[in-house]
């Protein structure tokens, strides 16, 4: 019967192997820049947001960016670059979402008023026309 050791040479270049990776992750993480380009458009999307009627509108949506944008602060400040990132576009996509649910609620508004002036000036002139 054939005994099998594990022969050290083997696990030298594993361990080194390892290791390596282990400096290229910690490489790349230190590596991830500050997005504060990122927080600062997200910041102006909010701002576009609640600025458009974004409370009045579409509450839940802008409330979740100013959530998503707090914890991207938080992440910066905690320095995890990474998460602080993805909280701001979360953030933007969140704000952009209020800000045209908002205009559209307007629109909306804004169309049905025009209808009914619409409909008043109509019963007005077929009253003109019955009086005349």
């Amino acid at each position: 019967m054939k005994k099998f050791y594990q022969n050290s040479s083997y696990q030298k270049p594993h361990s080194i192997g390892i290791s390596l990776a282990a400096a290229i992750f910690i490489t790349a993480c230190a590596s991830i820049p500050p997005p504060t380009e990122q927080l600062a458009v997200s910041k102006v999307a909010v701002s576009n947001a609640s600025s458009a009627g974004g409370n009045e509108f579409a509450p839940l949506q802008l409330k979740s960016a100013l959530d998503k944008m707090d914890g991207a602060e938080r992440a910066m400040a905690a320095k995890d670059y990474l998460l602080a990132r993805q909280l701001a576009e979360q953030a933007q996509a969140d704000a952009q979402l209020a800000a045209a649910t908002a205009r559209s609620t307007q629109a909306q508004k804004a169309a049905k008023a025009l209808q009914e002036g619409n409909r008043v000036l109509h019963q007005e002139i077929d009253r003109n026309i019955q009086y005349q």
